[in-house]
């Protein structure tokens, strides 16, 4: 399936992929993402999508797939707040803990690292007039 084929049977099926994702999933939003995330898959196979005939049905089968992979992600969160409970309640902060936010202590600077000196490299009291003491790359081999 070459570019302009893709292009024409995306503006040929999308549509109609889109309304029967949205009859099976209630969500205009979710069936839009799904189709359009199933044609993106769709792209990086269109060879084998012209080779196999059906590329629509396909396209339908993973966005399906997609939706019911998203659908049971929700499902796993809603059931973990469900076994964890809701947040405990909190009371608002006090006025000692305002006052703690508005004068922050200083907080000090991590200590500093030092690297040792390696040779070739001056160091700030070295005199740097002299050669260096490894050799570079335009150095003939001896």
């Amino acid at each position: 399936m070459t570019v302009e084929e893709f292009e024409e049977f995306y503006a040929q099926t999308a549509a109609r992929l889109t309304g029967q994702l949205f009859v099976m999933l209630g969500d205009q939003h979710e069936a839009q993402d799904v189709v359009q995330e199933a044609f993106v898959k769709g792209w990086s196979r269109r060879r084998q999508l012209d080779r196999d005939g059906q590329p629509e049905a396909w396209i339908r089968t993973v966005a399906w797939r997609l939706a019911v992979s998203r659908w049971r992600g929700r499902r796993r969160t809603a059931d973990a707040w469900q076994r964890s409970g809701a947040p405990p309640h909190m009371e608002a902060p006090g006025p000692e803990s305002v006052a703690l936010v508005s004068r922050p202590s200083p907080v000090p600077s991590p200590p500093r690292t030092s690297l040792p000196p390696t040779t070739g490299v001056p160091s700030p009291g070295q005199n740097s007039s002299g050669p260096p003491a490894t050799p570079s790359r335009s150095d003939p081999p001896r």
